[in-house]
């Protein structure tokens, strides 16, 4: 099922959803992605994109789901008013 989510690496990125002062961002990683695969993905998102770890899920059928959080910027939110 698709829900709009862009592909990156195997990996399905759901849109940014934004809950007080922080922004989520879904991604779910099929059973083919290995760990080592996974952690690579991770980190480079918390690198580049400034993501961190808020949660993981491990389904019966090896399926991932992980949400990433960071804090909203100033800027973020003055940008979002502007829209």
């Amino acid at each position: 099922m698709n829900t709009g989510g862009a592909r990156d690496g195997g990996a399905l990125v759901g849109a940014p959803v934004v809950e007080g002062d922080w922004e989520y961002q879904p991604v779910r990683l099929p059973p083919d992605v290995t760990r080592i695969s996974a952690t690579v993905q991770l980190g480079i998102r918390a690198e580049f994109g400034g993501w961190e770890l808020a949660r993981t899920l491990l389904y019966a059928d090896g399926t991932r789901k992980v949400w990433l959080r960071r804090k909203l910027s100033r800027s973020s939110l003055v940008a979002g008013l502007a829209t």
